[in-house]
């Protein structure tokens, strides 16, 4: 019973590491380097921007590919961890995950390669005027933007089985399940905005992005505590 306990702790806690790794690293590519690169409605002065810190764009291109990698481990990580909580949940979490969500973000960021190279001056681009290779290039960060409200669909879906594990193993508090639902609904709600109805998308971001912040307190949990013993009932299975 103890060595079962502990194992469970091992697992939750080295998904919490996973976890931790994919919160600090993706909002670097995600929210940092486009804040800083993109001038919204004015293609000039995000070229420039591009063309003056190639190296920051980079290092956002960087940050996506890691944070992704992560996300590959980290479900895995997870569907062992909930594996006997409930086998069908515990795949949908690997495939909404990362299985479709994954590629997806890899594809996107060709379209920030692409503005890289629109900047950058090569010979095969002189058939261009400036104006022109700087709107190309606002173009793509534009798409990047919009690619990743996709993904974001995937980023809310997943966290539904997750929750829904969390409220059903015993071994973690319900409340954070519930947590992760609600942010799997915000994500969803932005996204939609984003995509479909733009000029209501910041007034819903308001309301949405304190929700997605629900996500925060489970990587939390399995960092620090792991899993605490698994409560059963009187016929010795976990409380559903």
């Amino acid at each position: 019973m103890g060595e079962g306990v502990s194992s469970t702790r091992q697992r939750a806690r080295y998904a919490g590491f996973l976890y931790l790794l994919l919160a600090l690293s993706a909002p670097i590519g995600l929210v940092y380097v486009p804040g800083k690169l993109m001038v919204p409605g004015n293609a000039t002065a995000t070229a420039d921007a591009v063309r003056a810190s190639a190296s920051l764009l980079r290092v956002g291109i960087a940050s996506e590919l890691f944070h992704q990698v992560v996300c590959i481990f980290l479900v895995l990580a997870l569907y062992r961890l909930f594996v006997d909580v409930s086998e069908s949940l515990a795949r949908q979490v690997v495939i909404l995950g990362a299985l479709v969500s994954v590629p997806i973000v890899f594809l996107d960021v060709l379209n920030e390669v692409a503005a890289l190279i629109v900047v950058s001056g090569a010979d095969f681009l002189s058939a261009f005027s400036r104006p022109q290779l700087d709107a190309l290039a606002y173009l793509f960060l534009e798409l990047h933007g919009q690619g990743i409200a996709v993904v974001s669909v995937f980023w809310g879906l997943w966290l539904f089985p997750f929750g829904m594990l969390v409220i059903r193993s015993g071994f973690i508090p319900r409340v954070l399940g519930v947590l992760l639902i609600l942010a799997g609904a915000a994500y969803l709600a932005s996204s939609f905005a984003t995509l479909v109805v733009p000029r209501i998308a910041a007034q819903v971001a308001k309301v949405t992005l304190p929700l997605q912040m629900g996500e925060l307190p489970i990587v939390v949990w399995l960092l620090v505590w792991g899993a605490r013993p698994r409560v059963t009932g009187r016929a010795g299975s976990p409380p559903r």
